[in-house]
């Protein structure tokens, strides 16, 4: 369930419904000023909302001072095992500060630190990890370590409530995904802080990335989860907010710059797809708005697949179509296609989001598609399929089942079998398109 407390981290709005914020964290040593403040600023221009500092050393505290005042986006202090580093912290204008009270040197260091924060108007955030667990629940851990994250946190909750203290968001971390997941349903359930999700260490950019998408997309589709920080082996730590975005992107949670549809490819395959993804990939990365850009493979297919895309190519052997909310706009040569779909998009954001349609070259764009589709008429493309749909339930409307030849009565099966309403994710807070 979604939190119902809300905290501030600078002026970035957490929980009670506030969007979910995207944090990550820098890799440089924060004394290094200007390696630190370089980072900063790409992953603000990534889409970070917060950003985290590991804060060791007397000399990170001296430096926060420059990068609190500096920074574009709020600032969280990372602290561990020293608490008075967490009070000089909050001196140096930290936005937030993150400790692990089981590290922190006991109850009356944390109550330290909770008076200190309280008075600076500073949210903290506790953090749990699987592999810092408290001493008292190790035995638990080994029978139930789902229970003993949750116990763990639970405590620590318990904690800053009798200190009176309760602007603080929560986190529960594992590197093992089911248990991040089972966790964080069941602490969702028993408190109402907002909650931080990752999932810790998670790998390289390629497996870390898969195993976030799988935990966080998880729960974010349950409406648990208030921030999330994608924990990447690389140092560059905008490769975690762009990973961040895609997966908030894909839940339909935030919107920000465009969103890319690829086909997968298969033997139908005529032109170097691998290329043109790429390069249309890099050359959105341009572009703010949140433009819809699909690229197909082949015109066996037509556009139904991408209809409701903003923009986007289907290619032959030597040429292509250029196409828009599933209607052609124009036929070009193969290896103009990525031009010429950039050559509309900028035209469609220069006049305000309209798209400009020439009849003549869309009409002769439209007749080199028929005729493609023409010359594959066996295949079972989304268009026909849909079609076969359509008379199936006709033919159901005008009770005269008899007259449905076997491949009809195979489509309504099909189709009774994906009813999306008997699917699992029927009812979920987001919808598909």
């Amino acid at each position: 369930m979604a939190s119902k407390r809300q905290i501030h981290v600078g002026g970035v709005p957490i929980g009670g419904g506030a969007p979910v914020a995207i944090q990550t964290m820098t890799k440089t040593e924060t004394a290094d000023l200007q390696a630190t403040m370089a980072q900063i600023h790409r992953v603000a221009e990534a889409g970070a909302d917060i950003v985290r500092c590991a804060v060791p050393r007397d000399d990170d505290v001296e430096a926060l001072k420059t990068i609190v005042r500096e920074s574009p986006i709020p600032i969280i202090a990372d602290i561990h095992f020293n608490y008075t580093l967490a009070l000089k912290a909050i001196d140096a204008g930290a936005h937030c500060i993150r400790l692990n009270p089981g590290n922190i040197g006991g109850p009356d260091k944390v109550a330290l630190v909770a008076a200190k924060a309280r008075a600076a108007g500073v949210p903290i955030r506790i953090g749990v990890n699987s592999g810092s667990l408290p001493r008292h629940l190790h035995a638990l851990e080994r029978e139930n370590s789902v229970e003993a994250l949750v116990t763990a946190a639970t405590e620590f909750v318990a904690l800053m409530e009798s200190l009176q203290f309760e602007d603080f968001k929560v986190s529960i971390k594992s590197t093992n995904v089911p248990n991040t997941i089972a966790s964080n349903r069941l602490l969702s359930q028993r408190i109402p802080y907002p909650l931080h999700l990752g999932i810790t260490e998670a790998g390289t950019k390629w497996s870390g990335s898969l195993k976030s998408s799988v935990g966080l997309g998880t729960l974010l589709a349950d409406g648990i989860g208030d921030t999330i920080r994608i924990s990447l082996s690389t140092f560059h730590a905008e490769e975690e907010v762009k990973v961040a975005w895609e997966i908030l992107k894909a839940l339909q949670l935030r919107e920000r710059g465009p969103v890319l549809i690829a086909c997968p490819t298969c033997g139908r395959l005529q032109f170097d797809m691998d290329t043109v993804v790429a390069d249309i990939e890099k050359r959105l990365e341009a572009y703010e708005d949140p433009i819809e850009v699909a690229v197909l493979g082949c015109a066996v297919n037509g556009i139904g697949e991408a209809s409701h895309a903003d923009f986007g190519i289907t290619g032959a052997k030597n040429e292509g179509l250029i196409f828009s909310r599933g209607r052609a706009l124009r036929k070009v040569p193969t290896e103009q296609l990525v031009d010429t779909l950039f050559a509309e998009i900028d035209k469609y954001v220069a006049r305000g989001k309209q798209i400009d349609v020439d009849a003549g070259e869309a009409a002769e764009g439209a007749a080199w598609l028929q005729a493609i589709e023409e010359e594959n008429a066996g295949e079972m493309t989304p268009e026909r399929l849909a079609a076969l749909e359509k008379a199936a339930s006709d033919a159901v409307d005008s009770n005269s089942l008899e007259e449905m030849s076997g491949s009809l009565l195979d489509v309504v099966a099909a189709k009774a079998r994906l009813d999306e309403e008997a699917s699992p994710t029927a009812g979920r807070r987001f919808t598909r398109s």
